[in-house]
């Protein structure tokens, strides 16, 4: 106890001693605010224009658009070289590209957003909602918030209230917050400490297969001293946070074969093979009770946490009681591990599962087919191809015969039990030291925007393709999120409260003007 409190205030002090020697100034901050007061329903409507433009991966046409909307965002903010940065391989998503040369600056800073979105289902959003028509609400529509025109001019924006909307979150958001940033400094008068370069990825929610061709593709261009990413929510405690890395991930779709008919269940019962109950008992193989994956070998080469890592971890505020009973659940995974402890191993999960059909649609048959998804989460010392590999050796221990093509007939004659595994592109995953000097500098940066303690997590639960950028650029990333934590990313009616938003603008503000 006693040496976890020294350590505890020995980084109080470094950070005390960081606010003292490297904090922007005061001013440059109220500033920022005063700018985003007087001009909040104008950074709404360009925020909303840009929620209204469809960008989902399917979507080629609304991401160009996209693209070009940011792009034109860009140049009408003074930012300077604006283009869209294409890769070799046809049809890829651009990444937009701008940049602020300021006289006498000794770093380069690049700020990093994407602007594609997860895919949609209008059907499951909340009545009134619809994910490409952003609308202002009172609050969560969980808790009672209710969907409301914009006040008449005048009357003040709480920062309680929410815009729903696919990519309000995730991670228009983040470009938005971003460019008012610097857009609030330049009104404001304000020159920022760093040159300045800002890079918006379309791809990342495909799980960016194409950002090492592009990144090597403009290597001279994207030359810098540190990467920002803004990316993600704050703390579940609302806290602000600083995140040093990012899980890797790898998505494996499996499908489990039966009959190559569907056939009656009372004529074929207890005799023809149900590949929904072989796929059940497959999955139900890979984890135990608690969640503890049991695939040989699955936490096997994992980088431990260095002591310091270790203590922020300690240091990070337990929320898991309240997120647990707000979320409806009795008991968690993970044998009494926190959540921050838990989000610094490797993970399996199940996306989603398909066989035949339930709820009215419903029929007595013995399917042809049973499909899952992995959702493989990857931490430092995994890597993507192999824990991969350590599936289909699970897979063949349970009497699998693996393909990667559907089952020929020769094949369904020799073998009882087929699966087939369809990996898709994965990146591993990427860690920022510490004790880094410049990282050290943004956490005092974030910190001046804020009275609260702000968090510094290893690693943050989702992905982001930090690795990418380490190996195509040999680049630092340090990941600065500003969402809520209950924006419901990925899912539907995907939300950002307007004071993350403006939290946000002053976070980016702060970094930008940092000694």
């Amino acid at each position: 106890m006693k040496k976890t409190y020294l350590l505890g205030a020995l980084l109080g002090a470094a950070v005390a001693g960081l606010l003292a020697a490297g904090a922007p100034p005061v001013p440059v901050l109220q500033k920022v605010r005063q700018y985003r007061q007087r001009h909040e329903r104008a950074l709404l409507a360009d925020f909303t224009q840009l929620l209204a433009i469809p960008n989902v991966a399917a979507d080629s046409a609304g991401l160009r658009r996209t693209a070009g909307a940011i792009a034109e965002m860009m140049r009408q903010r003074g930012i300077g070289g604006v283009q869209l940065l294409g890769a070799a391989t046809p049809g890829v998503p651009p990444a937009v590209f701008g940049e602020v040369r300021v006289p006498g600056a000794t770093r380069t800073l690049v700020f990093y957003a994407h602007y594609d979105g997860q895919p949609v289902n209008p059907a499951q959003w909340a009545p009134g909602l619809s994910p490409f028509a952003p609308v202002l609400a009172t609050g969560a529509l969980s808790a009672g918030g209710q969907v409301v025109p914009l006040p008449a001019a005048g009357a003040p924006l709480s920062p309680d209230w929410r815009v729903y909307a696919r990519g309000s979150s995730d991670d228009k958001g983040g470009v938005m917050a971003i460019l008012a940033a610097y857009q609030a400094l330049a009104e404001s008068g304000v020159k920022p400490t760093a040159n300045l370069k800002f890079f918006f990825e379309g791809e990342e929610e495909r799980g960016s297969p194409h950002l090492a061709e592009l990144l090597g593709r403009h290597r001279a261009l994207l030359a810098s001293d540190l990467w920002i990413i803004c990316d993600g929510p704050v703390h579940q405690s609302g806290r602000k946070q600083v995140v040093y890395g990012a899980r890797g991930d790898v998505n494996v779709a499996l499908t489990v074969y039966g009959p190559t008919r569907p056939l009656h269940s009372g004529h074929y019962g207890n005799w023809a093979p149900n590949p929904a109950m072989a796929l059940a008992r497959l999955l139900g193989s890979m984890q135990d009770s608690t969640g503890r994956v049991t695939i040989t070998g699955f936490y096997d080469d994992v980088v431990p946490l260095t002591a310091a890592e270790q203590e922020a971890v300690r240091q990070i505020p337990n929320n898991d009681a309240a997120i647990r009973q707000g979320l409806g659940f009795a008991r968690a995974d993970g044998r009494g591990q926190s959540l921050s402890a838990l989000i610094n191993q490797p993970s399996l999960n199940i996306n989603g599962m398909r066989s035949a059909n339930v709820g009215p649609q419903a029929a007595n048959v013995i399917p042809t087919t049973a499909e899952a998804v992995l959702d493989l989460r990857l931490v430092l010392g995994n890597d993507a191809r192999r824990q991969v590999a350590k599936v289909v050796r699970h897979l063949e221990q349970q009497g699998y015969f693996v393909t990667r093509a559907a089952p020929t007939a020769a094949e369904r004659a020799q073998h009882p039990r087929l699966v087939q595994v369809v990996p898709e592109t994965g990146y591993n995953a990427q860690r920022t030291p510490m004790d880094l000097p410049l990282a050290r500098r943004v956490v005092a940066a974030v910190q001046t925007t804020v009275a609260a303690p702000v968090v510094r997590l290893p690693t943050s639960g989702g992905s982001l393709p930090l690795f990418a950028f380490k190996d195509a650029l040999g680049a630092t990333t340090l990941t600065v999120p500003i969402a809520n934590y209950d924006n419901n990313q990925h899912a539907e009616n995907e939300n950002l409260r307007l004071g993350n938003l403006w939290d946000g603008i002053e976070t980016m503000a702060a970094v930008m003007t940092m000694p």
